[in-house]
């Protein structure tokens, strides 16, 4: 595996969000209210990864419903065909707005598929950046999300979403 620079930033409303990049400053995963305390891994900052005042910055936009975009690049290596797909369906979905599980899988070429889009959801290695909070069951019911549902219930408040 090749060296990963992780990058743990404390956010008033997230908690601890460390951010885990490739040698060549990628995303590849970004863990909510994380248990590290301290930045490890080199002292030097991954090539093209973000700067921490612009992780700082982006992390405070979401908080109030701002963000959308990661400041920089980001992988998923080791995902199929179908969770690239649905990672790029979820990775679209503009501030504000929400899909049902139903609606990503159709958007992803896979109608019939919402129990896979699920899976994949409860797999994603980068949420924020692959809003998955933006992913809601049928009906408007919040499903599930890696940060708990009370943070996905806030996060859809602080874009502007009614919560079910």
């Amino acid at each position: 595996m090749p060296p990963v620079h992780v990058i743990v930033i404390a956010s008033q409303a997230l908690g601890r969000v460390a951010f885990s990049f490739a040698e060549d400053g990628r995303l590849l995963s970004l863990k909510l209210r994380s248990r590290r305390r301290l930045s490890v891994g080199s002292p030097e900052r991954a090539l093209q990864a973000p700067k921490i005042s612009a992780l700082r910055e982006w992390l405070a936009a979401f908080e109030v419903g701002g963000a959308n975009e990661f400041p920089g690049p980001w992988n998923l290596p080791g995902q199929t065909s179908f969770q690239r797909k649905v990672y790029e369906v979820v990775a679209n979905i503009p501030t504000g707005q929400a899909k049902s599980y139903a609606e990503v899988a159709k958007a992803a070429g896979s109608p019939g598929a919402a129990r896979a889009v699920g899976n994949a959801m409860a797999r994603n290695p980068i949420p924020l950046v692959v809003p998955c909070h933006r992913v809601l069951a049928a009906g408007g019911a919040l499903g599930g999300f890696t940060g708990g549902l009370d943070m996905k219930e806030a996060l859809l408040e602080a874009e502007g979403q009614a919560v079910c």
